[in-house]
């Protein structure tokens, strides 16, 4: 399950440089879309390690 999350991270990372490197090339309505999408990847993600793993905030 680690290693399974763990390319869940590394996808939600590449959205989120994705998002910043179209921001860069001036379409900020593209770039915006896909550091949010990003950063929703990424949410879900740590709440779905935080269940697994039962970490205590």
């Amino acid at each position: 399950m680690k290693l399974v999350l763990d390319k869940f991270l590394w996808i939600g990372l590449g959205i989120l440089l994705f998002g910043f490197w179209q921001l860069t090339q001036s379409q900020v309505a593209n770039g915006v879309g896909w550091v949010v999408s990003g950063a929703f990847v990424l949410i879900l993600m740590i709440l779905l390690i935080i269940k697994h793993y039962e970490i205590s905030p």
